[in-house]
């Protein structure tokens, strides 16, 4: 009996298709003086790798490859740091797989 492996997150990821909105993200980061621990914290969070750590120490976002699970938004619920809605009709998401 030979064990198969399950694929990787990075390769199941690879799979989805997602059309860019040029010019509306459909999340933002509201800046503040400083991140909360719970911005911070979607940098590990976050299943799409979304948010990363700045040149200047601070997160940043990069929505394109975001997977609309909703996880930010609640993390940040009672910060306020998160601006989310779904993205308009026809872009965002494909899940190749369902």
């Amino acid at each position: 009996m030979t064990e198969t492996t399950a694929p990787k997150m990075e390769e199941r990821l690879y799979q989805n298709r997602y059309l860019v909105d040029e010019g509306r993200p459909h999340i933002r980061i509201r800046q503040q003086d400083a991140d909360s621990p719970e911005l911070r914290a979607l940098m590990s969070i976050c299943p799409a790798g979304c948010y990363v750590e700045g040149a200047d120490g601070r997160v940043e976002i990069a929505s394109d490859g975001c997977m609309e699970c909703g996880t930010c938004r609640i993390v940040c619920q009672a910060t306020g740091e998160i601006e989310w809605s779904y993205p308009r009709g026809g872009y965002g998401v494909l899940f190749k797989f369902g």
